[in-house]
């Protein structure tokens, strides 16, 4: 497998996500801080994080969100990056970066067996669960619209789509 680099904030003039994606990433850790990265109203048990520096074998990725467990991670390094792979993470797929979170990172983050990975399109307001089973991924669940949801790893929190997605009478 061809090895690859891939950083946000790579320089200065990289551009910034738009609008709809940092209000699926703002809203979604707001929801799964409180519960489980804090214990506040949930189990807890988990470090929830925004757009950390994966080295994952030969490959340098940024995920949007990720989640480890705290059994499997207990003590939070101090260190520029992460080499442990994390239990659960979360990409926000834009027009211009869907193909390659679907064709360049999933297989990465397979070889290097994350359990599940949510792939999130603010567009579309969809919700694709996948669960990571031997050697492939499985969609375990995918959710669209305003539904109130329970998806895995994190079914103790009834989670309100509606609160990921920019109002559908926003202006540009």
């Amino acid at each position: 497998m061809e090895s690859f680099i891939f950083r946000t904030n790579a320089s200065p003039t990289s551009p910034r996500p738009a609008s709809r994606h940092v209000l699926v990433t703002s809203a979604l850790g707001g929801e799964l801080s409180g519960p489980f990265h804090r214990g506040r109203g949930g189990p807890g048990g988990w470090w929830i994080l925004d757009e950390p520096e994966l080295h994952l074998g030969s490959d340098v990725l940024v995920p949007d969100m990720v989640g480890w467990r705290r059994a499997r991670m207990p003590v939070y390094p101090d260190a520029p990056f992460f080499t442990l792979p994390p239990d659960w993470l979360c990409e926000v797929l834009s027009p211009s970066t869907a193909g390659f979170d679907r064709v360049k990172k999933l297989p990465v983050y397979l070889r290097e067996q994350v359990g599940h990975v949510w792939l999130i399109d603010p567009l579309m307001r969809t919700l694709e669960v996948f669960r990571r089973e031997g050697e492939r991924w499985v969609l375990a669940n995918n959710f669209v619209g305003d539904q109130r949801v329970r998806a895995e790893p994190f079914e103790a929190l009834e989670l309100e789509l509606e609160a990921l997605w920019l109002p559908s009478n926003a202006g540009p």
